[in-house]
C-alpha cells in the first residue's frame, strides 16, 4: 500500500497515511478537525538498464552510419557555401 503524506489547514501538522489506491483522499484531521490536503513529492527519474546513453546497446553498424550521415551533411553543406563564394567573386571580378 502507498504512503501519502498529508498537512492540516488548520494548526500544520504533518502526517503520513496507508491507503490503498482505491481510497478516496481524507478530508479532516482525526485530532483538531481541520481540513487536510494531500502533499506531492516532486521525484527525479532513474533510468535503469541499457540504451539511454549514446555508448549503449548501439551496434557498431548503427554508429557508423550515423558518423557517415552526419559527415555527408558537413561535406554538403562546405561545397554549398564554396560553390557559391566562387560565384559572388568571379561576378565581382572586373577581369
Amino acid at each position: 500500500m502507498p504512503t501519502y503524506e498529508y498537512v492540516c489547514k488548520n494548526c500544520g501538522k504533518r502526517f503520513d497515511v496507508f491507503q490503498p489506491f482505491s481510497a478516496k483522499a481524507l478530508k479532516r484531521h482525526d485530532e483538531c478537525g481541520g481540513e487536510v490536503q494531500r502533499v506531492i513529492h516532486p521525484r527525479g527519474i532513474v533510468f535503469k538498464g541499457s540504451g539511454f546513453y549514446a555508448t549503449d546497446s548501439r551496434s557498431k553498424a548503427a554508429t557508423v552510419a550515423t558518423a557517415t550521415s552526419e559527415k555527408s551533411k558537413t561535406t554538403e553543406k562546405s561545397q554549398s557555401s564554396g560553390d557559391s563564394d566562387k560565384g559572388t567573386s568571379s561576378s565581382s571580378d572586373p577581369d
